[in-house]
């Protein structure tokens, strides 16, 4: 199981415990509603069960998922068959960097990840980060925060993109304190 899976999953046992519902009581919440659409469900779990923005759409996910009609069926499968699908060819020398990237993340505490075509977002009630492959056989880490000097490392982007810093990655060994506390501060102001 891959880092991501595992967070998936330890997201979806962390909702079991804060709603004090099984998985399969919260699939018939959401079958009883009446609703259909990604977002309307979401909605109806933050407003109805006070769920969180992230927890609620990691729950929403799951169960379109298995009804065949979530993200994963577009993409051919699971989170970790995404991240297959991302890090293939010349791009899988970096799956290993996103792995331990990923591992590090995942003791921060609860967060969605919700994979894209070619990256993953991980999210608390605000995106804090992005991890995919870049150009030059690179791992870019986009980091949402603000107030912290640029240096050679940590590369400040200009205004009204998606990240406010990105770092690069070339080695598994680049995942050290210093990046892990950036991505910590970002996690920290997200949520």
């Amino acid at each position: 199981m891959s880092s991501i899976e595992r967070a998936f999953e330890t997201q979806l046992r962390n909702i079991q415990t804060k709603t004090g519902k099984t998985l399969e009581q919260l699939y018939a919440i959401l079958r009883q509603s009446g609703l259909g659409k990604h977002g309307e469900l979401r909605d109806m779990l933050k407003r109805d069960l006070g769920m969180g923005h992230g927890d609620a759409n990691a729950l929403v996910h799951d169960y379109l998922d298995s009804l065949g009609q979530g993200a994963a069926a577009g993409t051919g499968g699971s989170p970790g068959d995404v991240l297959d699908t991302i890090y293939a060819g010349a791009k899988a020398p970096l799956r290993p960097i996103h792995d331990k990237l990923m591992a590090a993340i995942a003791k921060f505490g609860d967060f969605e990840v919700a994979p894209k075509k070619g990256y993953v977002s991980l999210r608390r009630k605000k995106q804090f980060a992005m991890i995919g492959p870049a150009s030059h056989g690179r791992l870019e880490v986009g980091l949402n925060l603000k107030g912290l000097a640029a240096t050679e490392r940590l590369l400040e982007m200009p205004p009204g993109g998606m990240c406010q810093y990105k770092v690069y990655l070339t080695e598994a060994k680049e995942v050290d304190k210093e990046l892990i506390g950036w991505i910590r501060r970002a996690y920290a102001t997200a949520g």
